[in-house]
């Protein structure tokens, strides 16, 4: 029988929000008989709503649940020319299906949810539906890509378990969007290892958050199971287990021998101890997590390595950043103009008045601009080699660790800047890579990863760039260093509009970052000045990211007419989220719009940046917002530029939707 018939079809699906329109949905299904207690069935659906909304991005929503309450698995289609917001954070749905599932119902539930996830990928699936006259070109559409197999079996099928024991098994799944896939995982891995006769329990890491598995419960099972495409969060909990890892559409599509492939690495763990001893250098990796995904090519490997890089050095920045902006402001408060050069004099081995830890008085405000700086400039002095060390780590691991960090100490001392903690990363990384790989003598092992890995890999990183590397990066480094500083006029304003210009692109997403990682990286050579190239380039790029999320606030709330509800309600969150430097507050009206919105976001962004770069702001905390102005120069300068672009994206904004006021839901090409 079909899942889906004319009767499971509505073309004009409305409701004041997705629980009105579910149970529109829900009552069609009591229509046909094939629901036998409709409250029962929409309680059963909120309940899975409460874990996650299925929402999805491009207008859909697959609200989905197995219930007590069907006798047959079903889909029910409704299709909203206003959208309902379903919980996607691009906007509301147009494109709704009630999938339909017996509590005791077999794989139904699973054939239904990952067939229509792979027809929802095509574009020319969803165009058909929002095309379609008549109920009956719906089901024929539907039916051609969801129909259910021809003989269900009323339970996976799996391998037999090769262990005589019922084995506890734990697992986490995740996926990009954190929505359908990591759930589906999850169940499909919880179903098989059910029907093999054991028990599992499985963390979701979805794009809502996660609740961690109980420390008892891991350090109680017998193996673990990973189906993700996402770094697993924490992942050094579960060292010195049996692992299983793969991708979360094997989790979907291959539960049954997923769970039996567990089974038969206990039972070879259990034949041979050697195997847990070897596993067990994982958990020394204390958490730490990389930005790397599988299975991508070379160029997002290589932009992913040094996002990693840039995301753990960011902490440093902020801390020495702010502290030395602070030490700043409050000397020249106590010293006048000059306070900012005088303060430097100051340090823990300075002689006489400018030794710190022996003259520090509570009431000197003077005394405090010292402490601040002195603070400030030590966590400075991390920058390069955390940089370095942790390219080194995405690419080999924890053997990345000490050649990144002894070759980004080394690119400090030569004068090499970051440039050199970028390319002593790289080779300390794949250094230690190469040496890992190194088949030894079993009585080596042992050895490797304490001694022979960072040894040998040090003595390379530091040596090939001490001797051969080293000197004309330094030679580079030092000119742009100077190219920076000598920068004026038209020169430094274009740059400014260039790097304005991508910060407002994708807002957030990597054309963004490489705008934001250069601001930041330059944080770490400013020096003591207080005007240098370095300090007004992350002004403008900080003032730059903040204009599209405050020009959607205040477009939405100049003319609301022009967007949906859900928008309207996004204005209002985007004001906070642009003044606080989250260019990600944008997102949501530019995968509505894209081309409209990402248009005049460039246009806006470059206005901003261009004007902060001629003004001569500058600003040394690597984020804030608004609420770091008291230590942005020329700040009045600062909300000027701001102001500016806010008003040319927003009048942009404006003046193409009024041409076309209904706006489509698309899906985001890139974001963050």
């Amino acid at each position: 029988m079909s899942i889906i018939n004319d009767s499971q079809v509505i073309l004009d699906l409305t409701g004041a929000d997705r629980h009105a329109a579910t149970r529109a949905l829900a009552e069609r299904l009591v229509a046909t008989g094939r629901c036998t207690d409709l409250d029962a069935f929409i309680e059963d659906v909120r309940l899975r709503e409460e874990k996650m909304a299925t929402g999805l991005p491009g207008g859909i929503g697959i609200p989905h649940a197995r219930s007590a309450a069907i006798t047959e698995p079903s889909l029910v289609f409704g299709r909203s020319a206003e959208g309902i917001d379903w919980g996607a954070k691009d906007g509301p749905a147009t494109l709704v299906f009630l999938i339909a599932a017996p509590e005791q119902g077999g794989d139904a539930h699973m054939q239904m949810l990952p067939k229509l996830a792979r027809a929802l990928m095509k574009s020319e699936f969803k165009e058909a539906l929002a095309a379609a006259t008549t109920e009956a070109e719906v089901v024929a559409i539907v039916s051609a890509e969801v129909a259910l197999d021809q003989a269900p079996a009323a339970a996976p099928v799996a391998t037999p378990a090769t262990t005589a024991r019922s084995l506890k098994l734990v697992g986490v799944t995740s996926c990009p969007t954190g929505i359908a896939h990591t759930y589906m995982a999850a169940e499909s891995l919880e179903r098989a290892a059910k029907a093999a006769g054991h028990t599992m329990i499985v963390e979701t890491q979805g794009s809502a958050g996660s609740s961690p598995l109980d420390p008892a419960v891991i350090a109680s099972a017998d193996a673990v199971i990973f189906a993700h495409d996402l770094e697993v969060k924490d992942k050094g909990r579960f060292a010195g287990k049996p692992t299983i890892d793969v991708g979360v559409k094997k989790g979907i599509s291959d539960g049954p021998a997923l769970v039996a492939a567990a089974a038969d690495l206990v039972k070879a763990w259990e034949a041979d101890p050697s195997l847990a001893a070897k596993a067990a250098p994982a958990a020394a990796s204390g958490g730490l997590t990389t930005k790397v995904e599988a299975d991508v090519h070379l160029g997002i490997k290589i932009r992913q390595w040094l996002m990693t890089g840039v995301s753990y050095m960011i902490p440093f920045v902020a801390a020495g950043g702010i502290l030395i902006a602070l030490s700043f402001m409050f000397a020249q408060m106590a010293l006048g103009e000059q306070g900012a050069i005088e303060i430097v004099k100051y340090g823990l081995t300075a002689e006489g008045e400018y030794n710190v830890v022996q003259n520090f008085s509570v009431t000197s405000l003077t005394q405090w601009a010292a402490l601040f700086f002195v603070i400030g400039a030590a966590s400075f002095g991390f920058l390069v080699p955390i940089l370095s060390a942790f390219i080194a780590f995405a690419i080999a691991d924890r053997p990345g660790l000490v050649p990144g960090l002894v070759g980004g100490s080394i690119a400090v001392t030569m004068g090499a800047g970051f440039l050199g903690g970028i390319v002593t990363g790289f080779i300390g990384g794949f250094a230690a890579k190469w040496i890992s790989s190194w088949k030894v003598a079993k009585g080596v092992r042992g050895v490797m990863p304490v001694v022979v890995i960072p040894l040998l890999s040090t003595l390379l990183t530091a040596g090939l760039f001490i001797t051969v590397i080293g000197r004309p990066i330094t030679s580079l480094s030092e000119g742009l260093t100077n190219g920076l500083n000598s920068m004026s006029g038209g020169s430094a304003i274009l740059l400014g509009a260039v790097l304005g210009a991508m910060m407002g692109f994708d807002l957030g997403g990597p054309v963004n970052k490489v705008a934001y990682s250069f601001a930041v990286a330059g944080l770490g050579t400013a020096g003591a000045a207080t005007d240098s190239a370095e300090l007004k380039i992350m002004a403008a790029v900080m003032a730059a990211g903040m204009v599209a999320p405050l020009a959607m606030a205040l477009s939405t709330t100049l003319r609301p007419k022009l967007f949906t509800e859900p928008e309207r309600e996004n204005g209002k969150a985007a004001w906070l989220l642009g003044a606080s430097f989250i260019s990600e507050g944008a997102i949501p009206f530019a995968a509505a719009d894209p081309v409209r919105i990402i248009v005049s976001s460039v246009v806006g962004s470059s206005v901003t940046g261009a004007l902060a770069m001629a003004f001569g702001t500058t600003l040394r905390a690597p984020h804030g917002g608004i609420w770091v102005l008291p230590l942005i120069g020329n700040f009045l300068l600062f909300l000027v530029a701001l102001a500016a672009g806010v008003i040319v994206m927003a009048t942009i904004v404006i003046a193409l939707k009024s041409r076309e006021p209904k706006v489509e839901a698309a899906p985001m090409m890139a974001s963050a």
